[in-house]
């Protein structure tokens, strides 16, 4: 299975509801995103897919995201601002521009501290 990848990074503020400690007061992130993609053959080219345009789509994904109150933006309306909704956000924005584009998987990870991150993977088929 061939493997590329994208790192971008943003800046959000949130607070959690429920008994979080600390983290249930408003504070802020500087979310390190990384977005990979995989499938069984090359194209032609001897690309798995378009890096730039991979890198494009996290870009403006997590644009919507860059210095915002999570809580406030519609797509988190009724959802606690996990690390792990956050990781549903840019799998719901992404997985469509990426079907039937001969990929097999999306991964995403999502870190809100260098220590500490929320992933997962996804098939495309």
């Amino acid at each position: 299975m061939f493997m590329i990848g994208v790192v971008a990074q943003f800046e959000a503020a949130h607070r959690l509801r429920g008994e979080f400690g600390p983290a249930s007061r408003l504070h802020g992130h500087t979310y390190r995103v990384e977005v990979e993609v995989s499938g069984p053959q090359l194209r032609d080219d001897g690309t798995l897919f378009d890096l730039g345009q991979l890198r494009a789509w996290v870009d403006e994904a997590v644009g919507e995201l860059d210095y915002q109150d999570l809580d406030a933006l519609p797509a988190f309306a009724d959802r606690n601002t996990t690390a792990e909704e956050v990781v549903r956000f840019l799998r719901d924005t992404l997985m469509p521009r990426l079907h039937g584009q001969g990929l097999r998987r999306l991964t995403v990870r999502v870190w809100e501290s260098p220590r500490a991150y929320a992933a997962c993977d996804w098939e495309l088929s």
